[in-house]
């Protein structure tokens, strides 16, 4: 991943009760010139009680030429280090990211797309609508507590979104519900399914490599957070799910 870059704060802005868009300036955004996945993330170097804490967030319009782009944080009042970090910033505020990642755009070859998460995959699920070729079908299926937690996004014809409302209930398990639901089309799919990782790969990567068959090349499935656990500990968790699947064969 690319080295450190110092971004301004310039505006922020709700976007829906629970997300915060926050637009950024920098003198150099020339790590982002070749970056084409639309799942693109940086990491985050927010300083905590004396320590920096790392946070991974999707990089939204990164600009090369006018130096901007945006960062879009799930914000659920005090919880967390980011969230409250992003309610609470001004023009003028800076920040220190690494990057950029990423390891996805949608295929012009599939047959079709799905594209599944909650709110914390809303930003590049947007960036992945944005980027499908004309004329392409896909299925978008999001998550959030219930209407109006729903945001705006790019539409197009052969694009259905459905906004699934958990209204109370657990994290990701109307997501697997909703994405077990949908009328599976003919033809190769893409998959892009991120978010809560309990919810995504134990209740939805399953079904699509196994009992969909989709081949794990078709499918970007992960994990963005986990209930109940702060990114490191979310980090160890991923560490020894990858173990597991390692040691299963």
């Amino acid at each position: 991943m690319p080295g450190t870059t110092q971004l301004t704060v310039t505006s922020t802005e709700r976007v829906s009760p629970a997300l915060v868009r926050v637009r950024f300036r920098s003198d150099d955004l020339s790590a982002f010139a070749a970056s084409v996945d639309t799942d693109r993330y940086v990491k985050l170097v927010l300083p905590v009680e004396g320590a920096d804490v790392v946070r991974t967030y999707t990089a939204l319009e990164p600009d090369v030429d006018a130096g901007t782009l945006a960062i879009e944080f799930v914000v659920h009042g005090d919880t967390g280090v980011a969230g409250p970090w992003a309610a609470a910033a001004r023009p003028g505020d800076t920040l220190q990211v690494r990057g950029p990642g990423g390891a996805y755009a949608p295929s012009p070859d599939a047959d079709w797309h799905l594209l599944a998460g909650d709110d914390a995959a809303i930003p590049a699920i947007r960036q992945a609508l944005a980027a499908l070729p004309e004329g392409a079908v896909a299925d978008v299926l999001i998550e959030v507590e219930d209407a109006a937690h729903q945001v705006d996004l790019p539409e197009s014809d052969g694009v259905t979104v459905t906004w699934v409302h958990r209204r109370g209930a657990t994290e990701g398990d109307p997501l697997v519900a909703a994405v077990r639901a949908l009328p599976w089309r003919e033809g190769r799919v893409h998959a892009f399914v991120h978010g809560e990782a309990q919810a995504v790969m134990h209740g939805i990567r399953p079904y699509l490599l196994k009992e969909r068959g989709v081949p794990r090349e078709d499918a970007s499935v992960s994990g963005y957070w986990r209930r109940g656990r702060t990114e490191e500990g979310f980090r160890d968790w991923k560490a020894e799910l990858a173990a597991a699947e390692t040691a299963a064969g």
